[in-house]
């Protein structure tokens, strides 16, 4: 598939629960001027209600059971590999990737991730948010690394917090912005990765 005269990348995307940045990025990727396309979802949980989407848009889709970690990684490695995907976005995935799948796909998994960051790295971060008091608060798409949510920051996306907020209603707000970050930093990233990582 081409975007603009060059071929699009082909996408992974994981999921763990309602897939609505999934849901997004499908979007995002029918689109003729982006650089993606998405080729095949995974899940961990096979109740996943966002599975519906590739179910919807004709996606190829996996659930796999992470019970034992590094045999289940290593049989998502040849997958990927026989699907020539080049990008893997992580969007609510709650699995930590090994060392050894990361040094796989060494600077081709991006994660979206409801904070700031360095800051509130992890979960529950809205409830970490409000609780300290915080009078901002937001969403990164970083590069995936070894260490939970330390990787190279591609964008960011600061939100002001409301008094009124609690953590459900600040989740709302953050998760309006990660629908506009991710397709952004996806697309920064790909230049980023034409002129640094290639």
């Amino acid at each position: 598939m081409k975007s603009n005269g060059f071929n699009k990348i082909n996408t992974a995307v994981f999921i763990s629960g309602n897939g609505s940045n999934l849901k997004n990025l499908i979007k995002f990727s029918l689109s003729k001027k982006s650089p993606i396309n998405i080729k095949f979802v995974l899940s961990d949980k096979k109740n996943a209600k966002g599975l519906r989407f590739p179910k919807l848009h004709n996606i190829n889709y996996k659930i796999y059971n992470f019970s034992d970690k590094s045999k289940v990684e290593n049989k998502i490695i040849k997958d990927l590999k026989k699907k020539q995907i080049k990008l893997i976005c992580l969007a609510g995935f709650l699995k930590i990737l090994s060392k050894n799948f990361i040094k796989k796909f060494k600077n081709e998994i991006l994660n979206i991730h409801p904070s700031l960051l360095p800051k509130y790295k992890g979960l529950n971060t809205h409830k970490r948010v409000i609780e300290n008091n915080e009078k901002y608060t937001g969403c990164t798409v970083h590069v995936v690394n070894a260490k939970l949510d330390s990787g190279k920051i591609i964008l960011q996306k600061k939100i002001k917090i409301n008094k009124k907020d609690n953590y459900k209603s600040l989740a709302k707000k953050v998760l309006k912005q990660e629908h506009v970050l991710y397709p952004r930093a996806i697309k920064k990233f790909l230049i980023l990765k034409k002129k640094f990582y290639l």
